[in-house]
């Protein structure tokens, strides 16, 4: 079931993330974080009430969203749950008057699949580089920028 997360869904969700940043696929999420930002995500549970899958939806600016933090267990992928955490967000962000998402990613063909197209990272206003400081590959980042128009 997909729902926006609660409180109490923080520790699976970090938990969800940290199990892909160790293995270098995005950034690791402390619990401070997570609780400042417990508004941003999404999650989507089993019928079990585990976390199974999450997304978080960030502004940046006055026109623009970010789509962070995506993450379906392995067991659960395959299944259509990343796309409706996307989907979820695009929604949101739409309704909260933004334009245009992007996302930083290492799966080019997944976005592409959702309407994403890819811009440079130049492109993108520098504010949105400010958690990049964290990441052990700044400044080399191996992450690929894409966009999507949701202003239609």
């Amino acid at each position: 079931m997909l729902r926006k997360a609660k409180i109490s869904d923080i520790k699976q969700i970090q938990v969800l993330i940290n199990v892909f940043a160790k293995d270098d696929l995005m950034l690791p999420r402390s619990l401070n974080e997570l609780y400042e930002n417990i508004r941003d995500f999404w999650v989507y549970e089993d019928n079990k009430n585990k976390i199974v899958g999450c997304a978080a939806l960030h502004v940046s600016w006055d026109d623009l969203a970010e789509i962070k933090s995506l993450a379906v267990d392995k067991n659960w992928q395959g299944r259509g749950i990343g796309k409706e955490l996307v989907t979820a967000c695009l929604k949101e962000a739409k309704a909260l008057g933004s334009k245009k998402v992007f996302v930083l990613t290492y799966h080019l063909k997944y976005f592409q699949k959702l309407g994403f197209k890819r811009v440079k990272h130049n492109d993108l206003p520098h504010k949105v580089w400010a958690e990049c400081i964290n990441c052990p590959k700044f400044p080399n980042c191996q992450e690929i920028a894409l966009l999507k128009n949701i202003a239609k």
